[in-house]
């Protein structure tokens, strides 16, 4: 009987955890005008807690430290938008100024992750098992695909896909219910609830840029978030022109996207086994309430 233990697992560095981020989330495949990769911390710090959420709030940040974790991963850039000054008397400043105190480091990812079969996308595909699933924009004919060691993994800013059966308007929007995070919202639709649905677009994240699109495409019905009134009102009076146009499903912004937050446990659970990871349990949906 061998009396050889096996070797205990080296310890993680931060530059470790970021290679397989960005190896599932190539930099490359972020769009121009993103922020997407590190934003604090340092490479060679050593990580043995992740803790993943979809916004990089301050009591996000404050969860992250109290569960002891050297990293927090996001789905949304903090530094989205360039600033000058970050005092600890404005949002950004503060969240910044905790990271550096504590140590905690932080990585954002966005349309990146957006376009990745392991990311929001493909998450939204596994959650409503679509069939033949393709890229509705910025797919692999993407300049953005050109780091080719990836490429398998592309999938595109939104999709298009079969369900496995033919449902309605009303029941996906009831499907989808069950599987995000409850919102003050919900999941609002347009049109009839008995309109039937088969094949199906969606972009999770705001995705109103994406109404043409989903129309092009011959879907049934079109998941999405942020819709704001002009762009759904205009796309669904198209339809007086008899062009067919699909139902519009409204999902709760960071509700459609804490889909992610499972499957990147997943992702670094496989590559880096003695890692703890933990997601966030604050909802950062910014809406609390609703009256009438």
């Amino acid at each position: 009987m061998s009396t050889d233990a096996a070797p205990a697992p080296t310890a993680s560095t931060l530059a470790d955890v970021l290679a397989v981020l960005e190896g599932a989330y190539p930099l490359a495949w972020a769009e121009d005008w993103d922020r997407a990769g590190l934003v604090v911390g340092a490479r060679g710090a050593s990580v043995d807690r992740v803790h993943l959420a979809v916004d990089p709030t301050l009591a996000v940040v404050r969860e992250a430290i109290d569960q002891g974790a050297q990293l927090l991963v996001t789905h949304h850039p903090l530094l989205l938008r360039g600033v000058s000054f970050l005092p600890e008397d404005t949002g950004k400043g503060a969240v910044v100024g905790e990271l550096i105190r504590s140590g905690t480091a932080l990585w954002c990812g966005h349309t990146n992750v957006d376009r990745s079969s392991r990311g929001t996308v493909g998450a939204w595909i596994r959650a409503l098992d679509l069939q033949e699933p393709r890229a509705l924009a910025g797919g692999p004919g993407d300049p953005a695909s050109a780091d080719a060691a990836h490429a398998s993994r592309l999938v595109g800013l939104g999709v298009v896909g079969r369900l496995p059966e033919a449902t309605t308007v009303g029941a996906l929007a009831e499907r989808i219910a069950q599987r995000v995070p409850a919102t003050v919202q919900g999941i609002r639709f347009t049109g009839d609830p008995d309109r039937p649905v088969r094949t199906l677009a969606l972009a999770p994240g705001a995705g109103d840029s994406l109404l043409e699109a989903a129309t092009a495409s011959g879907a049934d019905a079109f998941v999405t978030s942020d819709l704001r009134h002009h762009p759904v009102l205009e796309h669904l009076e198209s339809a007086a022109s008899e062009r067919a146009v699909p139902a519009v499903l409204d999902v709760a912004h960071s509700a459609s996207e804490a889909l992610w937050l499972p499957h990147v446990k997943e992702l670094l659970g496989e590559a880096l086994p003695q890692l703890e990871v933990g997601i966030s349990s604050l909802s950062t949906d910014p809406w609390s309430g609703r009256a009438g």
